[in-house]
């Protein structure tokens, strides 16, 4: 089973939105512990953003990018009787946000030839729109979890 981490009661939310899911998306962009590096690279996606949408607020913008990739249903491997099945199950709160938020990122960091808050702004921009690389794994996750509810009996 997965480690209670201090994580969630410790957390302080971010100081220029007031958000603690930004602050976490903070947490998870730092690299080498330089919070601050993360911190510019993150506001300064949130500024380009309010450039290219001025009529919506950019934190709203972002938590709608991260509420749109969050998956529901996930699938995990079960061992039945000697083989493996892949049995579809629903996915909870705080899974949701950390797959949506690793997802992003990933799909950020897989891009290459640009400045990271460019490629953050572009790929949160896609997310609130319901397109990216980050929404279309997502659909690839629900798309398996349907192919797979045959054996959706196997889950307890």
């Amino acid at each position: 089973m997965g480690k209670i981490t201090a994580s969630a009661s410790t957390l302080r939310p971010d100081p220029k939105y007031k958000s603690l899911l930004a602050a976490k998306f903070i947490n998870c962009l730092m690299h080498n512990g330089k919070k601050s590096v993360a911190q510019d690279v993150f506001y300064s996606a949130l500024d380009m953003i309010k450039e290219k949408l001025p009529e919506k607020d950019p934190i709203e913008v972002f938590t709608t990018a991260v509420e749109n990739v969050k998956p529901f249903i996930e699938v995990r491997s079960r061992r039945v009787g000697g083989a493996a099945y892949q049995v579809p199950m629903q996915v909870n709160r705080n899974r949701q946000q950390s797959l949506a938020i690793r997802w992003i990122l990933g799909a950020v960091r897989e891009k290459k030839g640009r400045p990271m808050f460019q490629k953050l702004a572009e790929e949160l921009s896609a997310a609130y729109n319901k397109e990216g690389s980050a929404f279309t794994k997502r659909e690839n996750v629900h798309r398996m979890a349907d192919a797979n509810k045959a054996f959706a009996h196997f889950a307890w």
